[in-house]
């Protein structure tokens, strides 16, 4: 947290992808691709299609779904602006999950084969690539271990300390999160059920380290959320 108004991240995995690369990697990337506009509820891209293309997410909110045989959602991932998507398809050549447009969505879209020529020939570009990837098999794996050593609050409280870290607006020592998913949704996404996550946000609201409006959470005291997550503090 560095000042009123502005982005908590930093440098690192707090990051979105388009914010790790230089100014000019930017501007080859947005010369190789095209801009595409969805609508909010477009469906980008479904999961077993062929991953021709990856997305870079300049402005708006995609989440990141799986659909069971009896037709109920998951929710895998939150994904914002500077994220990247696709990036799986490249292991199996398809899409490993559909990705459904949560707002307006406007992205930057790149041929596969030209976004792996642009990764061979910049190195820096290449690098962050392959960190981004590793840290997000990383997370995928922690995921599947914390919902049998940890509860429904606890992950609660992770997701959001990882959405101010990416996406979150600082101002006055609190910190501000664009919030798109419904309560049902986010309850999928944390792997809890809806009256937990209800019981929690009620809970921190009172206690004073929560404050909410229309999708938007603000994070008004950022330890207690860490203490709940079993989180160390930065730095630590």
């Amino acid at each position: 947290m560095d000042g009123s108004g502005r982005h908590m991240g930093g440098t690192g995995s707090g990051e979105g992808f388009w914010q790790r690369l230089s100014e000019t990697d930017q501007a080859l990337l947005r010369a190789t691709g095209s801009l595409a506009h969805y609508r909010s509820g477009a469906v980008i891209c479904t999961e077993g299609e062929p991953a021709t293309h990856v997305f870079i997410l300049m402005t708006g909110w995609v989440k990141v779904i799986a659909v069971t045989r009896d037709g109920r959602e998951f929710v895998l991932a939150l994904r914002g602006q500077g994220d990247i998507i696709g990036e799986l398809g490249e292991v199996s050549g398809y899409r490993t999950a559909s990705v459904l447009a949560v707002d307006e969505v406007r992205s930057l879209l790149i041929q596969r084969a030209k976004f792996d020529g642009f990764l061979s020939a910049h190195a820096d570009a290449n690098r962050e690539y392959r960190r981004l990837v590793t840290q997000r098999w990383g997370q995928a794996n922690s995921t599947l271990l914390s919902r049998s050593t940890t509860t429904g609050a606890q992950r609660l409280a992770d997701m959001l300390l990882d959405l101010a870290q990416r996406h979150g607006i600082v101002s006055a020592g609190q910190v501000d999160i664009e919030m798109p998913l419904s309560q049902e949704e986010l309850a999928s996404f944390v792997g809890t059920s809806r009256s937990t996550l209800t019981r929690a946000l009620d809970g921190w609201r009172r206690r004073g380290f929560i404050q909410t409006s229309y999708r938007r959470i603000t994070i008004t005291d950022a330890d207690s959320l860490r203490r709940i997550a079993h989180r160390s503090p930065p730095g630590a």
